[in-house]
């Protein structure tokens, strides 16, 4: 049996992520997406286009690790965390028959 991972996510109102990663690329003084993985995170980059482009929610650990890196504030932005599970409940509710 596999151990589940609870992974917090972090989500943002639309259109706020992508300003949220344009202004930790300008912080860290990095040109594009590729560039940012001269920090060490273990973040393929086609997930980091996923975050850039929204279709995906940022990880809470991910998100604070951006904030310290970057040295911005947390206060700054508006988001809410959403539990590991959002996801399923919202499928099993569409799921429901009559």
């Amino acid at each position: 049996m596999v151990p589940q991972l609870n992974v917090v996510r972090i989500k943002f109102k639309k259109g706020e992520q992508r300003k949220f990663l344009k202004e930790v690329l300008i912080k860290l003084n990095c040109p594009t997406l590729r560039a940012f993985e001269q920090f060490g995170f273990n973040v393929p980059y086609s997930t980091m286009k996923n975050y850039f482009s929204e279709e995906r929610n940022l990880p809470e650990q991910f998100f604070n690790d951006l904030i310290s890196l970057s040295k911005l504030d947390k206060k700054k932005f508006h988001f809410e965390t959403l539990e590991d599970n959002f996801g399923q409940k919202i499928g099993g509710k569409k799921s429901k028959r009559n």
